[in-house]
Order: structure tokens, then sequence, then C-alpha cells
């Protein structure tokens, strides 16, 4: 059983790079075969030396021939035909095998000229002293697109309409950011306060995990906790203790305590209240650059009208390229669609890691599993795919191109973003580097064209 090379850096995006900077072209003594299979699914299968592959069994023994002690022989000296006599003839076959690959799989898929767009699934067929290495990669090739009708499509149009109730929403949550905190000791607790408590759960009296805490802030009327609890502490006092009964939902997620009643010691130590500022001019003076309410009103107004402007614009673009996608024909192979999904997954792993949250917490917390998580990310990798096959069709059907003035303009932008000079940071991109960057503009110009021509009723 060989661990094969085939791992998360095999991306297709970094494959397509590494391809097109291969200089060699075909590697000696090495044979390509392409079999086109059903789904826009390819098999290569390589064919690498005897010789070649005896070269990578050495370099193999030399690299560990420092770890293998055999009696008889200083540590390190032992001569390769002795190892593979006492330990079998495949004891290095397993990481010539994989270094093998490496170094030829590039350059078999640059050879067979197919437009890879998966992770290769890779395996051995023959793997024998004295014969060629012989491997198969299994790959999804990019799809062919048949375009249906993309031009002067029709989406619905968008309700532009900036009301006085979204201005005075706005008003709201402005006030709600502006407001103080403020004790309450003159009345019982009501809903929005927020009260502080300690509290001791159990269920026919005896106590269960994760059914205490001291000091726990709880605001009345946001339904953190399950129904019904924070309801018997409205009318409540400072320090005084409260038995608060309910019934765990059915659905509850720890599956021990689902649809058992259970009671809550509380003692509320502190009853906190907002206190929100006065919508006056003062007002409008602390939190804009406006003197009175009716200019912040106003600048409120224009600013919503400017936004909804903005999502109308996005909600038309991708209402075209919906539209397009559906009247265009093409065979995705599920190969693909896991790549995509693959990268998804990266993708989320590291954004919640910049939270402080490995996917294993994620999934525990959340009850869900990778399988699961995958899933639910299939959906929209599919639809990932689709628009840019569709978009990129589109461009090629419309002769869009990107100059270079286009892609200068596009770099400028770039080294801003990192705080580079741009001639520096041009200099660090590569030719295919600028080259996915002008097929990325080039995607986005089409979009823009799907929605200058689409009609909206």
């Amino acid at each position: 059983m060989f661990m094969l090379y085939c791992n998360n850096d095999c991306k297709f995006e970094m494959m397509r790079a590494l391809l097109y900077r291969f200089q060699g072209g075909i590697k000696k003594d090495m044979s390509v075969q392409v079999e086109k299979l059903e789904h826009n699914m390819a098999k290569l299968t390589i064919e690498v030396s005897a010789a070649d592959f005896d070269k990578a069994i050495q370099k193999v023994y030399e690299k560990q021939k420092s770890k293998i002690s055999i009696p008889g022989f200083r540590k390190g000296k032992t001569p390769r035909a002795v190892i593979e006599k006492m330990y079998g003839t495949g004891i290095f076959y397993e990481d010539a095998a994989n270094d093998t690959i490496q170094q030829n799989y590039p350059a078999a898929v640059s050879e067979s000229e197919l437009s890879i767009v998966s992770q290769p699934d890779i395996q051995v067929v023959q793997i024998e002293k004295g014969k060629p290495f012989i491997f198969t990669a299994e790959v999804a090739v990019k799809p062919e697109v048949t375009l249906g009708e993309y031009k002067g499509l029709e989406v619905s149009k968008s309700d532009l309409t900036v009301t006085d109730e979204d201005v005075d929403e706005e008003i709201k949550k402005e006030q709600d950011k502006n407001a103080r905190t403020i004790t309450i000791e003159d009345r019982s607790s009501q809903e929005g306060d927020t009260v502080t408590i300690d509290f001791d759960g159990s269920i026919d009296g005896v106590a269960f995990d994760g059914g205490s805490a001291k000091d726990y802030p709880l605001t009345l009327g946001a339904h953190q906790f399950i129904p019904g609890f924070e309801e018997q502490l409205v009318g409540r006092n400072p320090e005084e203790t409260v038995d608060v009964h309910v019934t765990f939902p059915e659905d509850y997620q720890a599956e021990e305590l689902r649809g058992k009643e259970a009671v809550f010691q509380c003692v509320i130590h502190k009853i906190e209240a907002k206190e929100l500022p006065e919508l006056d001019d003062e007002f409008a003076q602390d939190v804009s650059e406006f003197d009175t309410m009716e200019e912040y009103k106003a600048d409120i107004r224009k600013n919503l009208e400017s936004k909804k402007e903005e999502e109308a614009k996005r909600a038309k673009e991708d209402a075209a390229v919906d539209k397009a996608i559906e009247n265009a024909t093409m065979d995705i192979p599920d190969a693909m669609v896991d790549t995509q999904v693959n990268q998804m997954v990266d993708d989320f792993a590291k954004r919640i890691q910049s939270q402080g949250l490995t996917m294993e917490q994620y999934m525990q917390f959340t009850g869900s599993t990778m399988d699961s998580v995958r899933e639910q990310m299939k959906p929209q990798a599919l639809k990932s795919i689709q628009s840019r096959l569709v978009l990129e069709k589109i461009a090629e059907a419309e002769k869009i191109e990107i100059g270079d003035d286009r892609l200068d303009e596009e770099i400028k932008n770039m080294a801003e973003m990192y705080k580079m000079e741009p001639d520096k940071f041009k200099d660090l991109i590569g030719d295919y580097e600028k080259e996915q960057m002008k097929q990325d503009l080039s995607v986005q110009e089409a979009i823009t064209f799907l929605a200058d021509s689409a009609v909206e009723k």
C-alpha cells in the first residue's frame, strides 16, 4: 500500500501555474497515453523508464541509509543490495514512487495539452524492479460550454425607494450605539434590561453539566436562553432569588436534556438599562458633521439611496448571470466540484482560525461533520464553477480582451492595497499571474456586459 503523491498542495490552480512555467517539456524516458472518459474526465497513463525509476530508488536509499543499522556494517554504510535483501526489494518503493510521480506528472500533463481542473486520482499500475514504473492519473478536464441566450435577458427591477421608516431605522441604530448604560435601583427589571445573575440548574434535584454560572449578563428579551427562562426574570429586584422553571425543547442540542423539566435557582445581582440620547440637533452634532437633525437625516437618505443603487446593481448582475447559466449547457465533472469544495473548506478553515477557532471545534459546536460541511458547500461550489465557465465563454464570444493599460491599473490598485510601490509589486508578479489577472478582469467585464444588456421588468 503506497501513500502516493496527491495531497492538498496539488490544487489544480497551482498545478496549472506549474505547467505554465514548465521549461523542460516532456521528460526523457517517459511516455504518456491519454484516454478520454465520460463526463469530461480523462485518464493519463504515464510510463517512466526502469532506469529513471531506479535512480529514484537510489536517491531514496542515499537519503535513508544513515537511519538503517544492520549488524556487520557501520551505520550509514550498508550497501543498498544488502538492505533490499534483508527487508525486501520494495523497501524504498513508496518514497521512490512519490518522488517519481511528483517529477513526472506535471510534464505528462503538459504533454497531454489537457486543461486540468481537478486534483489527480493517482493509481500505481506497475512497480517492479527492472521494469518501467507505470501509474495512471484520472483527472477532470475543463468542460466545453454551449451558450444559450445571454443578451437582453429579462430580470426583475429592484425597488430603489428609501422610505422615512428606513431613515428612522438608521437613526435608531446610531442612537443605540450612543446609548449609555445605567444601573437601575428604583424599579424592577423589565424587557430590554440586562441582568447580572448567578444560576444553578437541576433536574429532580440533581445538578447537570453546563447548568450553572456566576455573574452572567443576560439581556431580557434577547432569547439567549431556552423559552420561558428570561420571561420569569422580568419584574424582579436586585438581590432577589428566583426559581425559574423550564422544560428543555425536544430538539435541544444536549440529547440527555431533551424534554426534561429543570429548575434554575437564580440570584439577580444587578439590573442595567440603556439610556438613549435625545434625537435633537445636539445628537446630530455629536454623531455627524452636520449641525441639525434635518441635515443629518438628508445625508442618511442620500447614503441609503446610494446603497440601494449598489445593491440593485449587484442584484441585476446576479440575476443576469443566473439566467445565462440557466440557458447554457455544460457537463460539470464531480471531481471538478470536489476540488472547488476542497478550496472552499480550506478558505473557511483559515477564516475561522483567524477568529481563534479550529475546524474540529467548529464541528463540535455546530454538531456537524466534515462530510456535512462539504455537502453544504457543494451547491455553492457548483454555482461558482458554472458562473466562471459561462462568463469566460461570453468574454470569448464577445471578444472581450484586457489590454496592458487596464492590467497596469489593476496592478496599481493591488499595490495600494498591499502598501507597495506599483513598479515593485509588478516585478513580483510572473507572466502566469498576469494572465490570470487578465482572465479575472475579462470575467468582470462579461458580468458588466450581461447586466448592461439585460432588460428590467
